[in-house]
């Protein structure tokens, strides 16, 4: 029975390779479609736990979690065998920056040979890793076609991009369209098959390679504009004017304007990273992406200035940041998540460190850290850790936090996020 006919009656069985982030909701959306999911994940602990029924990922509940596993539609699993009995394998593993800015396929390589020991006629390999364009066709392609295997004839490859935006209330994997690229055009079209089960739109490009460059330019472009508010951030306070004024009062016009907002720098596993990746290949063709390398200095600058504006208001109030009591409210990446990864809230607490104040944190989504060689733990929010702070800081934006209460029991407050916004106090600054 081919694949399009086994995809329509809910008979084929998807492999989804790392189950994390981006692959445990996806495994769970084709799980709620009704197809029966082998999950797959190097790790003994990340499954052991998945396998008690413990997500660690926010857009998957633990109940779901279980219920599916009870209904036989999910499975999770170290023993790549199972590869075998796959009709589709999608792989979503992390692809990481080394400490020099090239990108570390490593994870994708141990994937892609797992899957290739394992490889069986007809199978579909989509790889949704994000990576540099031309990683699916000359790389991954490659390794799969050893031992005389045939694209289109043995096995079909695709890449998909992933967009999952944790934590995001409105846009899942099922409403955010599915853009698709193959290797050739027969694994393109089934690809688009595949995802037509799970997304409502899917969005056919014309090789793997463009649609691993959509990813790129989605990012580059955040990173981009977010790096052009930074700057109108640091330009408005030279100024003496509010830039989160300026950026509503902009917003108003309803044509030739989109508002970004500015931050004490970009965090998370996909804006730091994805227009480094693109950086790096474009040099290996001779060409210079300036405004990308422009935005990556102008958004790693800023934790740096969000210190600086700290030491600035301590030293205004005849304080030395050398000392001083700084707590830290909020360091996830993103609000409302526990995911941290990358999070400019480490910059700054590390700046601080550095600079010899004593550095506290409080977040209810993340209750322990690992900084400077020790563990840290979110502090009570507290009436006596507002009132005996020298500096509160607000570096990501929760919305379980009462920051009127903030604004009223702490002598100075360095809002980073705007949240703070129509509480005019002195000792009140923001970004």
């Amino acid at each position: 029975m081919n694949l399009r006919v086994r995809l329509r009656d809910k008979n084929a069985r998807i492999g989804i390779l790392g189950l994390g982030y981006v692959g445990l909701p996806l495994a769970m959306e084709f799980c709620r479609k009704g197809f029966h999911v082998s999950g797959f994940d190097v790790s003994r602990q990340r499954v052991d736990g998945l396998r008690r029924g413990r997500s660690y990922v926010l857009d998957v509940a633990s109940d779901e979690l279980k219920r599916m596993q009870s209904a036989r539609h999910f499975e999770a699993s170290t023993r790549f065998e199972g590869l075998a009995s796959c009709d589709v394998v999608i792989i979503c593993v992390q692809t990481p920056l080394r400490k020099t800015r090239e990108p570390d396929l490593t994870n994708i390589l141990a994937a892609t040979q797992e899957v290739a020991k394992h490889l069986r006629k007809g199978q579909l390999v989509i790889l949704e890793s994000t990576t540099f364009p031309g990683t699916t066709e000359e790389i991954v392609l490659p390794m799969l076609s050893k031992g005389g295997r045939k694209l289109g004839r043995d096995f079909f490859l695709a890449f998909s991009p992933e967009r999952v935006d944790p934590g995001n209330p409105t846009y899942g994997i099922s409403n955010t369209p599915k853009v698709v690229g193959g290797a050739d055009l027969a694994s393109t079209k089934l690809a688009q098959e595949v995802y037509s089960e799970i997304v409502d739109e899917v969005v056919p490009v014309s090789s793997a390679k463009a649609a691993e460059l959509v990813k790129l330019l989605e990012n580059s472009f955040r990173s981009v504009n977010i790096a052009l508010v930074n700057e109108m951030a640091q330009a408005c306070h030279r100024l003496g004017l509010d830039v989160w004024e300026v950026i509503t009062a902009a917003a108003t016009k309803p044509f030739g304007f989109m508002p970004f907002y500015p931050g004490p720098g970009i965090g998370g596993h996909c804006i730091p990273k994805d227009p480094q990746l693109l950086a790096w290949k474009m040099k290996t063709l001779d060409f210079e992406p300036r405004f990308i390398q422009l935005a990556t200095t102008i958004n790693g600058g800023m934790p740096r200035y969000a210190v600086e504006r700290i030491w600035t208001m301590l030293n205004d109030a005849g304080r030395a940041l050398s000392g001083s009591r700084v707590l830290i409210l909020g360091v996830a990446y993103k609000p409302n998540t526990s995911d941290y990864r990358e999070s400019p809230a480490l910059d700054v607490m590390v700046l601080l460190h550095e600079a010899k104040a004593n550095v506290s944190y409080h977040d209810p989504y993340v209750p322990h850290l690992e900084l400077w060689g020790r563990k840290l733990s979110s502090v009570k929010l507290t009436d006596q850790a507002l009132k005996s702070a020298d500096c509160v800081l607000i570096l990501t934006a929760h919305r379980d936090i009462d920051y009127a209460r903030v604004v009223r029991l702490s002598r100075r407050v360095f809002d980073a996020r705007n949240a703070t916004r129509g509480m005019e106090k002195a000792g009140v600054q923001r970004l």
